[in-house]
């Protein structure tokens, strides 16, 4: 079946020539009709199957050209949550791509930059907004979005919606929304949590799936290096430098992770970018922008970028640290060997992360093959953390010492605590404060008693002569 076929009008016919697409995926083949028709819609595949066209296409074919003078302060029809920046910014730009010739408009909304310009778009007029569920619940507190005129409402990745905690958000914005509308949910997998929630906002959907539940795709080959931790930087230079992968994308499981590996790389002289959270818009996007020319550099990343990039021509993946869920292994795999090209991708597996491993296996319903091509590591007589603990300190002078635990006091045997005095008497150590004298006294060794009893004041009732003090003294 050819997009003509499916009933698109010659306007996005045409968009689609121009973008080299010939034949619709499997998704779009089963997804287009149902959409036309004005069904709700429950669509399951895996990344990288064109989920964005299945319902791009028919939304904008739904949705018509503007006809005549563009109506300033018009109401949007259309909303598309997704649950990252970049994720959001993917689906505005293919929306502007396919809708060139409709004279449609579309705006994209989310954080990490200024909202001014997003909320003028919005009062200037829109007919598709695309948003990030926490920006977007921010505009509305402040009255500067309203959805009271949303025909059409799509939620893509919702599994990754679930695990960013963005479902109360979007319970909100749906209670915002006109009952009467047409609903798409698209979603990876689909765990009960998410039938749930497609129960509540889904009338009736037609249910599409097109993947083996929680499946990776054919085309990407998958291999495991067994390693220690401290030797994954050693074997993350030589993978990349003898397997001959130019465009890269290395998993790591922290944001201080993906920086430490980037720092790594780069002193080993290969170029390397970190993308994760803490880094900004702008930041985000010159890396992605970087990664996507002639010469990219290896590409480090959180998990905010295991869905929806659509990157092409990615090499290979590598697992620098295996994630805790099964199932975002299979979303990062999923940047390689997108529409029917191969992939590679390689997972680097310490003594902790075997459990993980055996997850994943697991979840997929097969071995994952070892490779034993290891490079020279470095000789270790122990771990980092043992040689830190058995080096003592270094004092001011630079000479080694070993300190003290605080529970054994002075080397001479008295006592830290200023609140504690000794009594008149022998050896007693009275602690102040309101508890009685006899409650709290202890019996302790007193080194100097004996020295005190040597040279005892006489009893004369009066008060001793205080020493004078020399600094007093001296002025």
């Amino acid at each position: 079946m050819s997009f003509a076929e499916m009933g698109l009008n010659a306007s996005l016919l045409k968009a689609i020539e121009h973008e080299g697409y010939t034949t619709p995926t499997p998704i779009q083949q089963q997804s287009i009709g149902h959409v036309l028709a004005g069904k709700d819609l429950l669509g399951i595949a895996q990344t990288g199957t064109g989920k964005t066209a299945a319902f791009a296409l028919p939304i904008l074919d739904r949705l018509g050209a503007a006809v005549g003078k563009r109506e300033r302060g018009r109401k949007a029809r259309v909303l598309v949550l997704s649950p990252t920046r970049e994720l959001a910014t993917q689906i505005a730009a293919s929306f502007s791509a396919y809708g060139r010739h409709t004279g449609l408009r579309q705006t994209v909304i989310y954080g990490g930059v200024s909202q001014h310009p997003q909320a003028r778009a919005v009062r200037d007029g829109v007919d598709i907004v695309v948003a990030t569920p926490g920006r977007l619940m921010d505009l509305m507190n402040q009255g500067l979005v309203k959805l009271d005129g949303i025909e059409i409402l799509v939620i893509d990745e919702a599994d990754r919606m679930f695990d960013m905690g963005f479902i109360r958000d979007i319970r909100k914005i749906v209670s915002q929304l006109s009952t009467q509308r047409q609903t798409l949910l698209f979603s990876a997998t689909m765990p009960a949590d998410i039938r749930e929630l497609a129960n509540s906002v889904l009338k009736d959907p037609v249910r599409v799936q097109v993947a083996a539940k929680n499946a990776a795709a054919d085309t990407v080959e998958q291999a495991v290096y067994f390693v220690e931790k401290r030797n994954k930087p050693t074997l993350l230079k030589h993978v990349i430098t003898e397997h001959g992968m130019s465009r890269v994308i290395v998993f790591t499981r922290t944001k201080h992770g993906a920086d430490k590996v980037a720092r790594s790389l780069a002193k080993a002289g290969i170029r390397a970018e970190a993308i994760h959270g803490n880094k900004s818009q702008n930041a985000r996007q010159r890396s992605l922008a970087n990664f996507k020319s002639q010469k990219p550099p290896v590409l480090v990343a959180t998990d905010v970028a295991a869905r929806g990039l659509d990157i092409d021509e990615v090499s290979h993946v590598v697992n620098y640290d295996l994630p805790d869920v099964a199932e975002t292994y299979v979303h990062r795999i999923g940047r390689t060997g997108r529409a029917g090209a191969a992939g590679k991708a390689v997972s680097f597996c310490d003594r902790d992360e075997r459990a993980c491993l055996r997850d994943i296996e697991k979840l997929l319903g097969k071995k994952t093959a070892i490779l034993e091509d290891h490079p020279e590591y470095p000789k270790s007589t122990g771990s980092a953390d043992a040689g830190e603990a058995e080096r003592p300190e270094r004092g001011a002078r630079g000479k080694r010492h070993v300190r003290k635990p605080h529970a054994e006091g002075p080397a001479d045997g008295r006592h830290r605590s200023r609140r504690r005095k000794f009594s008149k008497s022998s050896g007693e150590v009275v602690a102040s404060g309101s508890v009685s004298r006899e409650a709290v006294t202890a019996k302790v060794p007193a080194p100097h008693a004996a020295a005190k009893s040597a040279v005892a004041r006489p009893k004369t009732g009066k008060k001793p002569a205080k020493k004078p003090n020399s600094y007093t003294t001296m002025w």
